[in-house]
């Protein structure tokens, strides 16, 4: 079952550069996306994309390989906003 999270915008904005990089819809991922056995359909992707549900590391694992990228690209710069908001141990 899929879990409701807190909009992620960078998770999103990632898995949509990806896929615009390599001028694809979201149809067309999700049809080949199926064609591997993940049973996904455009409207959860696009949900993916907006960040209001998690992503399955199976879908992860076969993006990866479609795209032919790296796991950094997915999380690339997940780690910047939390490192930003930590407080300043030197105050």
């Amino acid at each position: 079952m899929e879990q409701k999270i807190r909009r992620d915008r960078n998770m999103g904005s990632n898995l949509r550069r990806l896929r615009k990089a390599r001028h694809i819809s979201q149809e067309k991922l999700c049809a080949e996306l199926q064609r591997r056995s993940c049973d996904i359909g455009r409207s959860t992707y696009a949900k993916y994309e907006a960040g209001e549900l998690n992503i399955r590391a199976s879908v992860l694992i076969e993006l990866k390989k479609i795209y032919q990228c790296s796991y950094d690209d997915f999380f690339f710069g997940l780690d910047e906003k939390s490192e930003s908001e930590q407080p300043n141990q030197n105050e």
